[in-house]
């Protein structure tokens, strides 16, 4: 007798399981309290949008080389002033290429302003079937004088800056030559540029002379 009320009283003692509460989350949806749901942990289910939505950065149609950058001081009153001073070449490798040069207190923003004026005075080429120029042309630019001439199986044959211009607009077998001791690249750019003018298609969209003597 004794046995078996010690029996009772350990049965007694010993704790029940209790199922912990839940709670409703969700129409037909219950998860306990205190738990999280597998959606939640880290790497579980979908992940929230990224701050400023997905990417939608969209690549340019157009290839860019920069063929100069300068600090350029400007003496005032307080002190010297700086600014940033940026030429670079824009081109499509298709028939179109331009040349602009931007200036700002900054160099990211100076390099904005610099292919937004190379757009505006972007010329489309009319160029042959081997990617080649029908003739022989020739232009100056302030001191710069440039040359080019159609040769067949050569290739690119250039330098400076003037081959930069060449490449992004796509010409090939050509030669390219500079008859002036001028070392400016963006002289050479502009003077190769309004070179390639006398070959841009007549569409009406060759864009403005740089008006170079």
């Amino acid at each position: 007798m004794t046995e078996n009320t010690d029996e009772n009283v350990v049965a007694a003692e010993t704790p029940v399981a209790v199922a912990a509460p839940v709670a409703e989350t969700k129409v037909g949806e219950r998860r306990p309290f205190g738990g999280r749901d597998s959606r939640d942990r880290r790497g579980g289910g979908s992940r929230p949008p990224r701050r400023g939505g997905p990417r939608d950065e969209r690549r340019s149609e157009f290839a860019q080389k920069m063929i100069g950058i300068r600090r350029v001081a400007r003496v005032m009153a307080g002190g010297r002033r700086f600014n940033f001073s940026a030429a670079l070449v824009l081109g499509d490798k298709k028939g179109r290429v331009g040349v602009g040069v931007g200036k700002a207190a900054d160099t990211q923003l100076a390099i904005e302003k610099a292919t937004r004026a190379a757009k505006r005075a972007m010329i489309q080429l009319d160029l042959t079937k081997t990617r080649s120029i029908p003739h022989n042309v020739e232009a100056k630019f302030c001191a710069s004088v440039v040359e080019i001439r159609p040769s067949p199986g050569r290739g690119l044959v250039a330098g400076s800056s003037v081959r930069a211009v060449l490449e992004l607009a796509g010409v090939s077998d050509v030669t390219a030559k500079l008859l002036s001791r001028s070392k400016n690249p963006i002289n050479n750019a502009r003077a190769a540029v309004e070179a390639l003018r006398q070959v841009a298609a007549k569409s009406g969209k060759g864009g403005p002379s740089l008006g170079g003597k």
